[in-house]
């Protein structure tokens, strides 16, 4: 399951809980990005991961590829917040082959994540 997290207005954040479906990712993460898209012309994204990866069903990893591709010029930033090395990772590696800045975080620096993928200054977060 996918629950929306509170998250600055230029910004749209979700929590993985449990199993992950395509189903979550098409009536909770694409309306999200959709309208976020539709105010801003961009995409800001937080994604906690809470569950094992291997609880993403095949057609949620389909999903999420769709949604990428859809929106793919809008993508500014996108932190992944899991614990696990691997997804850190291949988030890290996607920054240099898709648009945006895509960065992973280990779910202690969650507030860090939060701060960067909103776009605050360097210095702000550091100091945080």
């Amino acid at each position: 399951m996918i629950q929306i997290i509170d998250a600055p207005e230029n910004v749209v954040a979700f929590r993985a809980l449990g199993e992950v479906t395509a189903h979550d990712y098409k009536t909770i993460i694409a309306p999200a990005v959709k309208q976020l898209v539709a105010k801003i012309d961009e995409i800001n994204f937080l994604f906690l991961i809470d569950t094992d990866l291997e609880n993403f069903t095949a057609t949620a990893w389909l999903e999420d590829a769709f949604i990428g591709l859809k929106n793919f010029g809008k993508w500014n930033r996108a932190a992944i917040v899991t614990d696990s090395e691997r997804a850190i990772s291949f988030t890290n590696a996607f920054s240099y082959v898709v648009p945006g800045n895509f960065k992973g975080f280990k779910k202690d620096a969650f507030d860090e994540a939060l701060h960067w993928v909103q776009g605050l200054p360097e210095q702000a977060i550091e100091n945080y």
